[in-house]
């Protein structure tokens, strides 16, 4: 029987930390559960997961959607699409199954490419990875780019293939909808297949994506400003976690637009987070004064997640004691209360 491959190749960068990784999370669970259901999908479809940040790591190999148990989603730092399509890449030239003279190969692999930002590549080795895509891939798979939002650089996924979408990734309703429609485009490809037609079909846009114009080259900052994310240790556990901010537009007292960004939440990561992130740092900063509210620590329940260290100037929370002990650099001193500092931010 020959196979219908599905790779889903997933950002997993520190902006989606919170409900919208949760939503992804559970959306690649629903679309496999309702292939199950399909007589056309259960005899050909087979589905891997590839999650990218500031590097790759494949979560579920490719396997039947019989077999395929939903994998849990990692964060990392960073936007690396050459390590996302390069991992990717490799796994397509690991399992796909070519067509020649003694055999039938696989059909065109589909690949649904998810990213919500902008590439922290250099912009030589992404150029390199996009000239190494085009020449080896492009021609011989089905690549679906969904921009999560609108910080995504669709200039860049343009490069990559004509079907760049936006996803309107409002609320946990608009996430259910629109897997609902990724299932229904790997329902109706699979369909297509068995009645011996063209083997790549996307299903009728819903009110939730859009076909995004690429003759519009808008410059994308280098950093998502739609969030800010800080990366915290517990000063008990030395466990890490996030802490996530939201932009936020207001008027003040007399009437002037303002930029600041509200407290999302914090939220625990393990160490995959390090395993996942950008080996190369960055010196990106963000004044305390644009964030608005401070969380209380994910981990042991300290009341300040949100302690600056001077020595090594990142992140820990403290609560009682009158000498902390940072989990990063091991300084120990005294906290006090104040703004107009700045802060270490993630490249998100």
């Amino acid at each position: 029987m020959r196979r219908l491959p599905i790779y889903f190749l997933i950002d997993v960068s520190e902006s989606m930390v919170g409900d919208q990784i949760e939503w992804v999370q559970d959306g690649i669970a629903t679309i496999v559960k309702e292939l199950r259901t399909d007589p056309y999908a259960l005899e050909t479809v087979w589905v891997s997961v590839i999650a990218f940040a500031g590097q790759a790591k494949t979560l579920a190999p490719l396997q039947e959607i019989i077999s395929f148990y939903p994998p849990k989603f990692p964060v990392g730092s960073g936007t690396s699409l050459c390590y996302g399509l390069g991992h990717l890449m490799y796994e397509l030239n690991k399992n796909i199954v070519k067509t020649t003279a003694e055999q039938k190969g696989d059909w065109k692999p589909i690949i649904f490419l998810f990213t919500d930002g902008v590439p922290t590549d250099r912009k030589s080795d992404l150029q390199a990875t996009i000239a190494q895509w085009k020449s080896k891939w492009q021609r011989s798979t089905n690549l679906v780019a969904v921009s999560f939002g609108n910080s995504a650089d669709n200039r860049i996924l343009g490069e990559l293939t004509e079907h760049v979408l936006q996803f309107e990734n409002a609320d946990a309703n608009a996430y259910r909808q629109f897997f609902k429609w990724v299932t229904d485009s790997i329902k109706t490809s699979s369909i297509n297949i068995e009645n011996k037609s063209t083997s790549f079909e996307l299903a009728l846009l819903d009110k939730t994506v859009s076909k995004v114009d690429l003759s519009k080259h808008d410059n994308k900052p280098v950093v998502d400003d739609n969030f800010v994310v800080l990366v915290a240790k517990c000063q008990h556990t030395k466990k890490p976690y996030l802490i996530k901010y939201r932009k936020d537009v207001f008027l003040d007292n007399t009437g002037d637009v303002k930029l600041r960004y509200r407290l999302v939440g914090a939220f625990k990561v393990d160490n995959s987070y390090f395993e996942l992130s950008d080996e190369n740092a960055v010196d990106l900063k963000i004044s305390s004064d644009m964030l608005y509210g401070a969380p209380a620590c994910p981990w042991c329940g300290n009341q300040f997640g949100l302690a600056h260290d001077a020595t090594c100037g990142k992140i820990h929370c403290t609560g009682t004691e009158k000498i902390s002990t940072c989990p990063w650099c091991g300084s120990q001193g005294e906290y006090g209360f104040g703004g107009g500092f700045d802060i270490n931010r993630t490249r998100g």
